[in-house]
């Protein structure tokens, strides 16, 4: 007979522990099945902390090697890269071991093991240790993550070619690689071998960087990493990819001219897809072939009570997303058992995005082109850190500030920032967004000078 939960988690990440936490404490009894050879979830243990951590060291080595700059004798001797990710795996063992303190804390059952539906309530665990169990859930939460995603180009896989995992691994810091993709990953994978002096190459199949984001975002970004000694070339088509002695050669068009970059080490990061390979996904309800959970406002799929959060239903790829996905699924599977009637739902106004390249870029509510398709009229102002004193003091004179309000009532719909500290100067921006400001209310605040943070004035004043 299976051993039946209220709620069962299928994940241990970000999103699955957010939503086995909450669902505990109000009062679910909950399993958390997690089936990867280690505990933590793709944010500690191969996403957002350990490329941080790498990025901070990129970025220390960036500013020894622009000292001269600011009349200082610092020489840049090299990087160690031992040492590096013996710092990073350190960060990250922490993370981890933490994560699985929360999750072994007796709050809720967790299991090691592969989960497989065998009903719509029913579930097969193939346990890590040996052996076979059922358990049934009278809900289910999904929040499985996401996986490389596999792109047919000629030669990639026989290339030796690093995607993220391998990149957040290596000790080696090769002399010139090239970086296939314009996400955020991508941009921020070339950031960091820049930091250290590599010579890099980007390769964007889109017509520009972040294509999500408004198109002069893209465009400042483009320009920043120029700067410092990124080639990017957007708007291509991948033709293939050949072995060039110890290195790598990519052949791309651009139009009808047929380009060439070779490097040491080619690094592939061409997206992600939700993991949804060997779930048994027919057996609760779901289309042959499903290979992304839609998801309504209340994080309900077509199946009422299956639940998904975070990468596995591709709304955004960010952990501050999974986790409030996870809370609300569970909230709501609370709501949803016991006949409560309606369910919350997301509030998508504040989407915030962060990327933790060199120069930084953040964003938080709509694009204009999202404004547009609402048929929303706005205004929107714009100011450059080039002409922003704290910035000019500080030498960085990348990027911008810009400002979107609603044309009638002056609200605050959406705000963007290319620059330094771009992902704690967005902040401010969530809150405005969030307590409904007007342009007028962030021009009235004081804020203290010379700071970073003061540049949000001058497009306020523009649109008050």
């Amino acid at each position: 007979m299976n051993e039946t939960y209220d709620f069962v988690v299928i994940g241990g990440g970000s999103a699955g522990y957010a939503a086995a936490s909450t669902a505990s404490r109000l009062g679910l009894r909950v399993a958390v099945v997690e089936g990867g050879a280690e505990v933590g979830g793709l944010c500690i243990l191969r996403g957002c902390m350990p490329s941080k951590a790498l990025l901070e060291t990129a970025h220390r080595a960036e500013v020894i090697r622009d000292a001269a700059r600011f009349g200082l004798n610092a020489e840049y001797r090299g990087a160690d890269g031992v040492a590096i990710q013996e710092r990073t795996r350190g960060l990250v063992r922490e993370f981890a071991d933490y994560r699985r303190e929360q999750l072994e804390s007796g709050r809720f059952t967790f299991l090691r093991a592969r989960a497989r539906f065998l009903g719509a309530h029913d579930l097969e665990l193939e346990l890590l240790e040996g052996g076979v169990r059922r358990i049934s859930g009278r809900a289910i939460l999904l929040a499985t993550g996401s996986r490389r995603k596999e792109v047919d180009v000629p030669g990639l896989r026989e290339s030796g070619a690093w995607g993220s995992d391998e990149v957040l691994g290596s000790a080696e810091i090769p002399g010139s690689v090239v970086v296939l993709g314009g996400g955020a990953v991508a941009v921020e994978l070339a950031s960091y071998y820049a930091g250290f002096g590599c010579r890099v190459s980007l390769v964007q199949r889109g017509p520009r960087l972040l294509g999500a984001l408004d198109p002069e975002v893209g465009a400042a970004l483009e320009e920043g990493l120029n700067r410092r000694g990124v080639k990017v070339f957007c708007g291509t088509t991948l033709r293939r990819v050949e072995r060039a002695g110890a290195g790598c050669r990519v052949v791309f068009s651009r139009g009808s001219v047929e380009h060439t970059v070779e490097a040491d080490q080619l690094v592939e990061a061409l997206g992600r897809e939700p993991a949804l390979e060997g779930l048994g996904l027919e057996n609760a309800g779901f289309p042959a072939g499903t290979s992304r959970l839609e998801v309504g406002p209340t994080q309900q799929t077509e199946v009422p009570h299956l639940f998904a959060a975070g990468d596995v239903c591709g709304t955004a790829d960010v952990v501050h997303v999974a986790v409030q996905q996870g809370e609300l699924a569970a909230r709501n599977a609370v709501a949803w058992l016991s006949g409560a009637g309606d369910l919350e739902k997301m509030d998508r106004r504040l989407a915030l995005y962060a990327v933790f390249s060199r120069p930084e870029v953040a964003s938080v509510g709509l694009t204009e082109r999202e404004a547009a398709a609402r048929g929303l009229e706005v205004d929107t102002a714009m100011h450059p850190f080039a002409d922003h004193g704290r910035a000019m003091v500080a030498g960085e004179l990348d990027g911008f500030v810009k400002l979107i309000v609603d044309r009638r009532t002056r609200e605050i719909l959406g705000a963007s920032v290319v620059g330094a500290h771009a992902s704690e100067l967005v902040q401010e921006m969530v809150l405005a967004i969030h307590f409904r400001a007007r342009a007028g209310d962030v021009a009235g605040l004081p804020h203290y000078h010379p700071t970073f943070g003061e540049i949000w004035t001058y497009p306020a004043e523009a649109l008050a």
